[in-house]
């Protein structure tokens, strides 16, 4: 039964990486902006959120940092896909292939860095509870606050005048100027807001998920975070559900070789991979899920008085 309960836990602690990048990135589709630099974001974030707690000994400074460092790349991008009207899907590729670089380069001297020891966390009386316990109630505070963001994030736009605002400026941007909405600081906002979430998915890999610095540590989490907004159809709820489940995939192939499954290990590190295929086929065969919720301005761009 400690298995299980561990798996549940790798699960959470998983997922929550997945859940985080997901919902930046889907604040920033709900606006009408595609980033396909998540990947590059993630790994600046992880390396700046590293440095950090390295230099300054506190996880709250780190996570801020690693928030910063993703903020800041996707207002560079922001300003060059919503200002400058480069091709979005062209500026996140590139996006993703400087942070690639970048981070390996600058984060040479941080390999060999070890972060101040890791605090234990659990909830006093839950956290002993057979099963339960372990499973859920001895995680890093992040985890419990990324399913309050996601909750968060449903009341914001679905509540909320200026989620409302948003969602409109991604369905008809030209409407939305045209009723004096200010398009394009609000997209602006939305990328930076969308950035500051990788990056904090990034600084929480680097500092709790795994803490310690490795080039390409993020391991395609930000392609998958990618392919699970489309997944989730655009729905903050999914996405929390649909990291979850990817997560749980992840954590899987461990799972298998704890208990003695001879399985290739290239096969099960497969798993996420094959997984996120086999439902974006899934999804593909029925477009009606994809248009429902999917802004209708996606990844176009906007030209104010055209």
């Amino acid at each position: 039964m400690d298995s299980y309960a561990l798996l549940l836990a790798a699960t959470l602690n998983a997922g929550t990486v997945l859940a985080l990048a997901s919902l930046g990135l889907l604040i920033n589709e709900k606006a009408g902006i595609v980033n396909l630099g998540a990947e590059g974001m993630m790994l600046c974030a992880a390396l700046a959120g590293f440095a950090a707690v390295v230099y300054t000994g506190s996880d709250t400074l780190g996570f801020l940092a690693g928030m910063g460092a993703g903020a800041l790349l996707a207002a560079f991008f922001g300003v060059l896909v919503i200002w400058l009207n480069t091709n979005q899907y062209a500026t996140g590729l590139a996006l993703s292939l400087f942070g690639a670089g970048f981070s390996a380069f600058a984060g040479t001297t941080y390999v060999q860095a070890q972060l101040p020891p890791r605090p234990s966390f659990a909830i006093p009386g839950l956290s002993d509870i057979p099963l339960v316990g372990p499973a859920l109630f001895r995680h890093h505070p992040m985890v419990y606050l990324t399913v309050l963001l996601a909750l968060g994030l449903i009341w914001f736009l679905y509540r909320t005048r200026a989620g409302l605002v948003l969602r409109s400026v991604g369905e008809s941007p030209e409407s939305a100027h045209a009723l004096g909405y200010p398009v394009r600081r609000i997209r602006l906002l939305a990328v930076v807001a969308g950035g500051a979430l990788c990056g904090l998915a990034g600084a929480y890999i680097s500092i709790i998920y795994t803490p310690l610095w490795v080039e390409g540590m993020v391991a395609g989490k930000g392609w998958i975070a990618l392919a699970l907004t489309t997944f989730a159809t655009w729905r903050p709820a999914r996405v929390l559900l649909g990291a979850y489940l990817f997560g749980g995939v992840t954590m899987l192939q461990f799972h298998l070789q704890g208990v003695g499954v001879q399985v290739p290990s290239q096969f099960l590190s497969m798993l996420p991979y094959v997984a996120t295929i086999v439902v974006l086929v899934l999804i593909s065969r029925n477009p009606q899920w994809i248009r429902v919720n999917m802004a209708a301005s996606l990844g176009k761009p906007f030209y104010p008085g055209s």
